[in-house]
């Protein structure tokens, strides 16, 4: 079995494509997924399957959720190792007196090239910082993610991908519950 973490991007936002965690644990239960387990309302769901392939994984999630609550929603799939690589490969984290309400991650659906972070145009929402990291985006907003151009629609349209974002206690939790998950099933 292997352990993914499916980020659900869009639900449960001001009202807009609402889904209860409950009834989605028991959706994708019944599609077959083991020791399903949610992580708050915004959309991290945790899944034990026999797929290894992340990408077959959140297209499963992605249609069980269509078919069962008619919402097109999509899902980027990770692994631990994602996780773990925002703590060793966000140069934000060095910083002194870092500010952890201003970081977050921006996770996409490809691995994106180094020079990827031209195509952000970063120009364009300075004061705004941001690292690629293969399919990681490290954010620092310099006012907060609520007042910013620099979000997952943005991502999006400068790269065509798939993104969807977490705030950096959201990345920290989700990690700790990966952590525990090891713990128990072994």
């Amino acid at each position: 079995m292997t352990t993914h973490l499916a980020l659900l991007r869009g639900i449960n936002v001001s009202g807009h494509n609402m889904i209860k965690m409950e009834v989605l644990k028991i959706t994708l239960e019944s599609v077959g997924f083991k020791n399903v387990q949610t992580y708050i309302q915004s959309g991290n769901v945790f899944v034990d399957s026999e797929e290894e392939n992340a990408a077959a994984v959140g297209f499963k999630i992605k249609q069980e959720i269509f078919k069962a609550f008619g919402h097109e929603v999509p899902v980027v799939v990770i692994a631990q190792s994602d996780l773990e690589a925002c703590f060793a490969n966000n140069s934000f984290l060095k910083e002194k007196e870092v500010d952890f309400k201003k970081l977050y991650v921006a996770f996409v659906s490809i691995a994106l090239k180094s020079d990827s972070i031209n195509d952000l145009k970063m120009s364009q929402v300075k004061p705004d910082e941001a690292q690629i990291d293969t399919n990681r985006i490290y954010i620092k907003y310099a006012v907060g993610a609520g007042k910013t151009r620099f979000d997952q629609k943005y991502i999006e349209k400068k790269l065509n991908v798939i993104a969807t974002i977490r705030n950096w206690n959201t990345v920290t939790q989700l990690l700790q519950l990966f952590e525990e998950r090891k713990k128990y099933s072994n």
